[in-house]
C-alpha cells in the first residue's frame, strides 16, 4: 500500500504543479553566465512548481554555449539552450518565451543571482489565478564602492533598486515592471504581445524602455499583478556603470526610447510641441538651478539628477523627431 500511494501522491503533485520556464538572455557575458546559472539550479524548488530554464544565447562571441553544456551534463534540472540570431535583448526575450512551454514566464539578466526563497515566492504567488504578473526589487552586488553623487530617482541606470512595500501594480504604484526580475502568466503575452524588439538594446544601439512599453499595455488591457518585495534578485553593478558618463549616456538613449514610443502612443499628460510638459520642466529647472549649484552645498546627487533631466529631454526630442526606426535598425 506505501508504495502505492507514495506513487499517487508523486502524481498528483505533478498534476496540480504549475510549469514555470526562467529566460535569461545572454549576449558575451559567460563569467557571470555561470553564477546565475548556478544560483537557479541552487535554490530550491517546490512541489507545487515544476522548473525549465531557458538560456537564450543572442550570438554571443564567447564560451557562453560551452558553459550551458557544461551545465547541462552535470543536473538533472530541465536547462535549455536556444539561439537567437536576431540581435536584441527583445528579440532575445521573445525567442525564450516562444522556446518553452511554462504557463508562467520568469525573467532574469544574465548578470543577476536570484535569492534562495526565489521559487517559493514564485509558487506562493502563482498559486493565486488573479495574479497575473509580479515584479521585485534589484538588490545590489556592487563591484567597487557605490559613489557619493550617485542620483535619486535614478536608479534604474545601474539597476539597484531597494524594496518597496508590497503594492497592486498600477493605481498609486510609482514604478514599473522590470524585465530582470519579472514573473508573468503566458496569457499575458497572448492578450497584449510580447516585448517590442523596436526598443530593446541590441548590438547597433542603446535604444531601452522596452519594459516600460510593455508594461503599458498591460496595464491598458487591465491585466493585474503585484509587487512582491521579497521576490529578489542580486544585482551584479560593474565598476564602468558607476560614471557620470554612462549616467549621461544612459538617460539620452532612455529618453531617445521615450521619444520613438511617444510616436505611436501619447502619455496621459498635458503636451506643449509634441512634448510632455512635465519633461520641460525638470529639464527647465535644471538648466536654471546650474549657477546656484556651482555656489552652494547643494548635495552633488541632488545637482546631478537636476542635469540628467535635460539629458532626458535632448534624447526625447531626437528620437521622436530626428529618428527613422526602421532607417535606424533596419526593417523589422
Amino acid at each position: 500500500m506505501a508504495y502505492y500511494f507514495g506513487t499517487f501522491d508523486s502524481i498528483a503533485e505533478r498534476l496540480f504543479s504549475v510549469h514555470l520556464d526562467v529566460v535569461v538572455p545572454t549576449y558575451n557575458r559567460s563569467i557571470l553566465l555561470r553564477r546565475t546559472i548556478s544560483s537557479l539550479l541552487q535554490a530550491p524548488i517546490p512541489t507545487s512548481l515544476e522548473v525549465t530554464i531557458v538560456i537564450v544565447d543572442n550570438n554571443s562571441k564567447d564560451d557562453t554555449e560551452h558553459v550551458v553544456r557544461e551545465f547541462q551534463s552535470k543536473t538533472t534540472r530541465p536547462l535549455v539552450y536556444v539561439k537567437e540570431t536576431n540581435q536584441g535583448l527583445s528579440h532575445a526575450r521573445n525567442a525564450g518565451i516562444r522556446g518553452g512551454a511554462g504557463e508562467i514566464i520568469g525573467f532574469i539578466d544574465d548578470d543577476e543571482e536570484i535569492h534562495e526563497d526565489w521559487y517559493n515566492v514564485v509558487a506562493r504567488e502563482f498559486a493565486d489565478s488573479s495574479t497575473h504578473f509580479i515584479g521585485g526589487p534589484y538588490l545590489a552586488n556592487w563591484a567597487a564602492p557605490a559613489p557619493n553623487w550617485l542620483p535619486p530617482g535614478y536608479h534604474a541606470v545601474i539597476g539597484a533598486i531597494d524594496p518597496k512595500p508590497r503594492s497592486p501594480f498600477g493605481g498609486d504604484f510609482q514604478g514599473n515592471l522590470m524585465g530582470g526580475n519579472a514573473v508573468i502568466r503566458r496569457s499575458a503575452f497572448e492578450r497584449v504581445g510580447m516585448y517590442s524588439p523596436k526598443l530593446g538594446r541590441s548590438g547597433k544601439g542603446l535604444l531601452s524602455d522596452e519594459d516600460a512599453e510593455f508594461y503599458r499595455r498591460l496595464r491598458a488591457a487591465d491585466i493585474p499583478g503585484m509587487y512582491v518585495p521579497d521576490l529578489i534578485i542580486y544585482h551584479h553593478i560593474p565598476a564602468e556603470r558607476l560614471t557620470r558618463k554612462y549616467h549621461r549616456r544612459w538617460c539620452y538613449w532612455r529618453g531617445v526610447s521615450q521619444g520613438l514610443a511617444d510616436k505611436d502612443e501619447q502619455e496621459q499628460t498635458a503636451y506643449t510641441l509634441g512634448i510632455p510638459r512635465y519633461k520641460i520642466g525638470r529639464a527647465v529647472k535644471g538648466l536654471f538651478s546650474f549657477p546656484r549649484r556651482l555656489v552652494s552645498n547643494q548635495r552633488a546627487g541632488e545637482a546631478f539628477a537636476e542635469e540628467l533631466a535635460s539629458w532626458d529631454l535632448l534624447g526625447f526630442i531626437y528620437g521622436k523627431y530626428f529618428i527613422n526606426i526602421e532607417r535606424y535598425y533596419g526593417k523589422q
